[in-house]
């Protein structure tokens, strides 16, 4: 396949394919239609694919940690740093990956990248220590990162406005389905084999996806577009995208709102069990139940709203929405109402992530829609800001003990109204048309 391989007609064909009604698209239903049609899902399930890794690699080991812990003879706490370390990894990698993948293409940084994560992960599976293991897991997030990076990168590189917010929405329907049923893979596997079978079936993952990238991902960067700079280049780069207030406003707004829900990740296994009484499986059922309805308003937001109503509005109300969720979480928690039962708590905190799919996927459009010229470069200060918020939010929800679930509010409320003082100070919507 040609490193450069992706042609402006080809190009044509995707958007066309995944035009609404009106379009070339939808108004013919000749081959080259329905051909264009395919390699739309096509991209589409293989950038899912990529996004969807890093929640995979993350989540399918947490059922694990227990046996880690035991096989490895580690304390607890060490054995978390191998959590911490992937994370960590999955912040930094995209800084690294992004400006690459303005420089040498989308292909070659993301070839690279899954190649070094199937040897991370296949290490992983051999590893004897806590310490090695941590070392592995942080190569595996730096690697794993290429996926999340240059999946927005290529979105970028195909679709413009309102195309581009319609497909983060459908990613979102792929990607969010990933945390949901990670946990439920890494179970059965443990079922059948221990803890390092779960890094040999991500290897196994890994080497499929790298072969259906290598064979079916395209080269959408075309050479006349590269950065040919250096390191100095890719810095004075990033520079001068934190110094766009507008690109910067959203992506501070997108990371907060990121921070909001990790929160609620972070803390919802403790505040539904522990404090409200809740057995394991009712908080899967109302773990799935949010995740459903993130995933859900993220397609309406896409299939209904985006074309419908400007970019800025949905996503303002999304904002507005999590902000209120938030302030009457708190108000519950906190003993304003009397004391308050399981379902009002459960209710407020699917309001909150529900709203999750207007602010994310259209954070993200809004942000990159500025950045053609440097859309790696973009999305890596797009991922790694949320990743470092949210990991900076995750461990102040625990703060005040095990007996309240005022921290996670109190961390809620004020990542939503930090995100909606970004969007309105910084972006100020109402002076741009979008």
């Amino acid at each position: 396949m040609p490193e450069t391989g992706v042609s402006r007609a080809q190009h044509a064909d995707i958007s066309n394919a995944t035009a609404g009604p009106g379009t070339a698209a939808s108004t013919g239903a000749g081959p080259a239609t329905a051909a264009a049609r395919r390699t739309a899902l096509l991209v589409t399930l293989v950038l899912g694919g990529l996004t969807a890794l890093p929640p995979l690699s993350m989540d399918m080991y947490l059922p694990a940690l227990p046996a880690v812990t035991d096989a490895l003879h580690a304390p607890a706490a060490t054995v978390q740093l191998t959590l911490t370390a992937c994370l960590a990894g999955m912040a930094l990698g995209q800084v690294v990956v992004g400006p690459m993948s303005d420089r040498w293409g989308r292909r070659r940084p993301l070839l690279l990248g899954m190649a070094v994560y199937v040897l991370a992960t296949a290490i992983c599976v051999f590893a004897p220590t806590a310490e090695l293991l941590i070392g592995f897991r942080l190569l595996q997030g730096l690697a794993g990162a290429a996926g999340i990076v240059i999946a927005r990168a290529v979105v970028r590189d195909m679709y413009d406005g309102v195309e581009m917010a319609k497909f983060f929405s459908t990613l979102m329907l792929i990607s969010g389905v990933a945390p949901i049923v990670a946990p439920l893979i890494g179970g059965q596997v443990l079922r059948f084999t221990d803890w390092r079978g779960i890094f040999a079936v991500l290897t196994v993952v890994g080497v499929v996806l790298t072969l259906v990238v290598w064979k079916w991902l395209h080269e959408t960067l075309p050479p006349e577009e590269r950065h040919t700079g250096g390191i100095g280049e890719a810095l004075r780069t990033m520079r001068g995208l934190l110094g766009d207030r507008v690109f910067t406003g959203y992506m501070i707004a997108g990371s907060l709102a990121f921070a909001a829900l990790f929160a609620y990740v972070s803390a919802s296994p403790f505040v539904v069990q522990e404090i409200y009484g809740a057995s394991p499986q009712t908080f899967s059922l109302l773990f799935g139940i949010n995740s459903i309805g993130l995933i859900t308003v993220g397609q309406i937001n896409g299939r209904l709203l985006v074309g419908r109503i400007s970019l800025d509005k949905a996503l303002g109300f999304g904002l507005g929405v999590i902000v209120l969720a938030a302030v009457a979480l708190l108000l519950m928690t906190s003993g304003v109402f009397g004391e308050v039962g399981l379902v009002p708590v459960a209710a407020g905190l699917f309001v909150l992530m529900s709203a999750m799919g207007l602010a994310m996927p259209n954070t993200n459009a809004q942000a990159l829609m500025r950045t053609k010229h440097a859309a790696g470069s973009a999305s890596a200060l797009l991922g790694t800001s949320s990743f470092l918020i949210g990991a900076v939010a995750s461990p102040l929800v625990g703060i005040a003990g095990e007996e309240t679930a005022v921290p996670m509010a109190v961390v809620q409320v004020v990542c939503a109204v930090g995100a909606m003082v970004c969007f309105l100070g910084l972006c100020r919507p109402w002076q741009r048309q979008s």
